[in-house]
């Protein structure tokens, strides 16, 4: 059975004091459950303080960003191979990298290969802007991002990659609708099934991506294949990262431990 996994990414908030105290508090509220792991995305820059104080009973940690090169000239940059002791996972292809800082697929690419090299667990992001939406492109946007991310991985590599639909159109605007989220999933799911087999299908995790709050967990576990949430702003709140994970908890103890059955399954 795949295991929940709730992310929360920090993106660019909080100095190390601010970000000591966060972990601090979501330590003080959440609790240690088997089936559901939490990982914290916090800034680079805390990264390596936060890794000596997390209990990492009840949390990961995840960097938000790398670069593909393990070493060389390369001034600002931070690699994954300089990661790869302090992090179980990390973020690529986030659609604000996309989009703001021009992270294309060939770019997505080399860094989801990196992450592997270096033996750390890539969250791929992938999904569609409102135009493509509309423009009924979301299945093609889907592919493309697919097919070349994971295009230089072998289907034992995939079966352990994190995938997260992180619809765009949606981010700061609404939650999507479970069957938007459905029809996304299902046909991550699929392609994966497709292109590297059915055991590495039923393997790899897909989240949802966005605007999480407690009170929508249960309807978006309650979707066929969704094994979690890659959670924003709602993350930067101790309160509401908790009751996320209590939410999570309470939902998989009404279903008895079992995850949505997944169409195919």
């Amino acid at each position: 059975m795949r295991k929940i996994l709730i992310v929360g990414n920090w993106k660019m908030h909080l100095n190390a004091s601010q970000a000591s105290l966060l972990v601090h508090r979501l330590q003080e509220r959440i609790k240690i459950y088997r089936d559901i792991e939490v990982v914290l995305a916090p800034s680079m820059l805390t990264l390596q303080p936060l890794s000596l104080q997390i209990d990492r009973r009840k949390f990961r940690l995840a960097a938000q960003n790398a670069y593909f090169r393990d070493e060389g000239p390369f001034t600002g940059e931070v690699s994954f191979n300089m990661l790869r002791d302090i992090v179980h996972y990390v973020i690529i292809g986030h659609s604000e990298r996309r989009q703001l800082f021009h992270d294309n697929l060939a770019t997505v690419r080399d860094k989801m290969a990196a992450a592997v090299r270096n033996e750390i667990v890539p969250i791929l992001c992938v999904g569609e802007t409102q135009q493509e939406r509309e423009d009924k492109e979301t299945k093609q946007v889907l592919h493309d991002q697919l097919m070349t991310a994971l295009s230089n991985l072998t289907a034992a590599e995939v079966a352990d990659v994190v995938i997260a639909y992180e619809p765009i159109w949606a981010i700061g605007q609404v939650t999507a609708k479970p069957g938007q989220v459905a029809e996304a999933v299902t046909y991550v799911r699929g392609y994966v099934r497709d292109v590297f087999g059915e055991k590495v299908a039923k393997n790899i995790r897909i989240l949802y991506g966005g605007d999480v709050a407690p009170e929508v967990v249960h309807g978006l576990l309650d979707v066929p294949g969704v094994d979690g949430f890659l959670v924003g702003h709602g993350s930067l709140n101790y309160e509401t990262f908790a009751a996320i994970v209590e939410a999570t908890h309470r939902w998989q103890r009404n279903n008895n431990g079992e995850m949505a059955p997944v169409k195919g399954e």
